[in-house]
């Protein structure tokens, strides 16, 4: 099948121009359904957001069905290759499910009722799930329509794999792709999860980091104490573990465990080159949250900070007495989660160790230490020459007039990894968010400007996919 004629793709993009309300509309419907996954009340919601995605891509002529799974269900749909088909096989990403909703009252409108509503560039959708993921998911499924509607049919030859536990780390998205290897085969993985480097400017990230995630408990004495009775005799073991993660890092921000950086290799010159062209300002970037100086590790630009260096954050501690008023109190034990941002290169198990070792070292006499190491994945890197990349290079170039930024992100997408390792398959990350979006947060929204763009640089895509 050769490519669809530029006539052809001007078609569909029209079509989808014309029917941005009812693409809008069938968005609203699902982002009603509260799914979240990190909550047992709504398990009977994210069975019904994986019900409604599932007859959507039916509608479509997908053969498509619910797959159960020890959690959520996963949606599993394909469409055979059209006859004379010259192009990849594309495995589509998604996940249907929501974070939770906390803290309510500082919403402006029911998290679950979807609102349109103006903001500076023009147009947005109001509600939880706008961008992650809801939205950039029906990007994909309604350039398919559009295809379907205008032309009779969808020119790409597609899998689409939507979960319903990504907000709660995909527990059970592994052993499925395991278990449904062979039928899962694709070219490549299409993921829309991601952002822009502007309102204005398309992005395609192709680097993200990887983590590994961990808590530990350091205990001292068989039960609290009194402060007084044993206050310079008994180890404190909150004193202790403050005093060992606050060697985590050293003045200029370097990260002490013991062979950290043996594996982080510093990016290219071209790279380098390229991040500074972007004319990144970190100043407004950290003044937008209320901070007036950066921190960090030192003697490396902001982006290389945020992309390509790992990092160290202490993301909780507690033990003792936290309520109103005062306990004299010398606990029993003291916890802490802690979170290691990987590069490209570096091994999550590795980490973990080299993390033991470190708090060995400084344990004191009469403590022991206890660990649990939850989320482990490896920075990925993406071949930016794969023909994937340069089609969807092309594709937002015509869209938006001007080139693609390639930029990394400093967060991880375990998802990248499982597809990589279990399928043996490299991902697209080509999304349309933005940063002041609000993920995760209240208030979540998603621009329709960028909702639009995003449905038909997808219909330019699948009509690259289309041709090889």
């Amino acid at each position: 099948m050769p490519a669809p004629s530029s006539d052809t793709v001007a078609a569909v993009l029209r079509h989808a121009d014309a029917s941005l309300d009812a693409s809008r509309g069938r968005l609203f419907e699902l982002l009603r359904i509260p799914s979240i996954s990190a909550q047992p009340d709504h398990r009977q919601d994210c069975q019904r957001a994986a019900e409604w995605v599932c007859t959507q891509l039916a509608d479509l002529g997908f053969t498509a069905e619910l797959r159960p799974t020890k959690g959520h269900p996963v949606v599993v749909a394909h469409h055979a290759a059209p006859t004379g088909h010259r192009g990849p096989h594309v495995l589509f990403y998604g996940h249907y499910d929501v974070q939770p909703v906390d803290p309510l009252d500082l919403w402006h409108s029911p998290p679950f009722d979807p609102q349109l509503v103006d903001g500076p560039h023009g147009k947005r959708f109001v509600a939880r799930g706008a961008v992650d993921d809801k939205g950039q998911a029906m990007m994909f499924v309604e350039a398919m329509r559009a295809w379907k509607e205008a032309t009779g049919g969808i020119p790409a030859h597609v899998t689409a794999l939507i979960e319903g536990e990504e907000e709660v780390g995909s527990p059970n998205l592994e052993p499925f792709l395991a278990a449904n290897k062979a039928e899962l085969a694709s070219d490549l993985a299409l993921i829309s999860d991601t952002g822009m480097w502007d309102i204005d400017t398309p992005a395609i990230t192709t680097r993200l980091r990887g983590m590994t995630y961990v808590q530990m408990t350091l205990k001292a004495a068989n039960r609290d104490l009194h402060s007084g009775l044993y206050g310079g005799s008994a180890l404190n073991p909150i004193n202790a573990l403050a005093h060992v993660l606050g060697d985590l890092q050293d003045a200029n921000g370097r990260i002490q465990l013991p062979g950290f950086y043996d594996k982080v290799k510093p990016i290219s010159n071209a790279h380098r080159r390229q991040w500074d062209a972007l004319g990144f300002d970190e100043g407004a970037f950290l003044g937008k949250i209320g901070l007036s100086a950066p921190s960090g590790e030192r003697g490396y630009s902001a982006l290389e900070r945020l992309w390509a260096r790992p990092t160290a954050d202490i993301n909780g501690m507690w033990g003792g007495y936290t309520g109103a008023g005062g306990k004299t109190v010398i606990a029993a034990e003291a916890s802490a989660k802690i979170s290691f941002r990987l590069v490209p290169g570096q091994d999550p198990d590795e980490v973990f160790e080299q993390f033991k070792r470190f708090v060995a070292e400084r344990l004191p006499a009469g403590a022991t230490v206890d660990y649990e190491c939850g989320t482990r994945s490896p920075g990925i890197e993406v071949n930016v020459e794969s023909p994937w990349v340069r089609a969807a290079q092309a594709v937002l170039t015509e869209e938006y007039g001007k080139p693609a930024v390639l930029m990394g992100s400093g967060g991880s997408i375990p998802v990248v990894t499982s597809l990589r390792t279990v399928l043996g398959i490299d991902s697209l990350l080509m999304g349309f968010g933005l940063d002041d979006d609000q993920v995760h947060s209240p208030n979540e929204k998603f621009e329709q400007r960028c909702f639009h763009h995003g449905i038909r640089s997808h219909i330019r895509l699948l009509a690259k996919f289309a041709g090889g």
